[in-house]
């Protein structure tokens, strides 16, 4: 098992290779064991903090033959098998950054239940969430919407949009830039994950109460 070391700028110039045998190639050797360590070591805080046992998910990206994946991740969440049908926390990256979120995405059935419970507790939720945080809508864009930004009109069309779209998600979390001191110190990364993750566990816990 990698003990994970820190980031480099060479693991964000992983998504300027072209091809996708290349970068998947890459991604394998350079990336994925490091978000698994990474994920590895905070299994055990998500798992005391959720109350809920955490296992270990590294993106595979095994859908593609032709676009090589632009960003890649590790997910933490209650089930062996699988992660995306299930509210989970991931930490990632893209060309541009690292991510680190909670996120309930498109495949989970829970989408719509959820998007009530959170509009019930917006006022809570607002409040709870730093102005450095982020939201996004999409997994699958780079792009992401400030928590500074979002009043409760933009909450609400967030949560909307979540009940109505089937391909909708929301994910909320942290993104640290590429240059950022803290990702070459694996110390200092992790004890910023588990802050994040930290934060963000009010909105795990909204999801094991969707039946009350």
């Amino acid at each position: 098992m990698t003990t994970f070391s820190g980031f480099t700028q060479e693991d964000f110039d992983v998504f300027s290779i072209p091809g996708l045998e290349n970068r998947m190639e890459a991604l394998k050797d350079r990336i994925s064991p490091k978000l698994e360590a990474i994920a590895t070591e905070l299994a055990a805080d998500v798992t005391a903090m959720t109350g809920d046992e955490m296992f270990v998910h590294v993106a595979k990206h095994a859908r593609r033959k032709t676009n090589p994946p632009n960003d890649t991740w590790a997910a933490l969440a209650s089930n062996k098998r699988g992660y995306k049908k299930l509210p989970h926390f991931q930490i990632g990256l893209w060309e541009s950054h690292v991510f680190i979120w909670f996120a309930v995405i498109y495949e989970s059935p829970i989408k719509q239940d959820f998007a009530y419970k959170l509009e019930q507790n917006k006022d809570e939720v607002l409040q709870h969430i730093p102005k450095d945080y982020v939201w996004s809508i999409d997994h699958t864009k780079p792009d992401s919407i400030p928590q500074s930004d979002v009043n409760e009109d933009k909450f609400l069309s967030m949560t909307e949009r979540l009940k109505t779209v089937k391909k909708a998600e929301i994910l909320c979390g942290r993104n640290i830039e590429r240059g950022d001191d803290r990702l070459k110190d694996p110390d200092a990364f992790l004890k910023l994950c588990k802050e994040t993750f930290q934060t963000l566990e009010p909105l795990y816990r909204y999801t094991k109460k969707l039946d009350q």
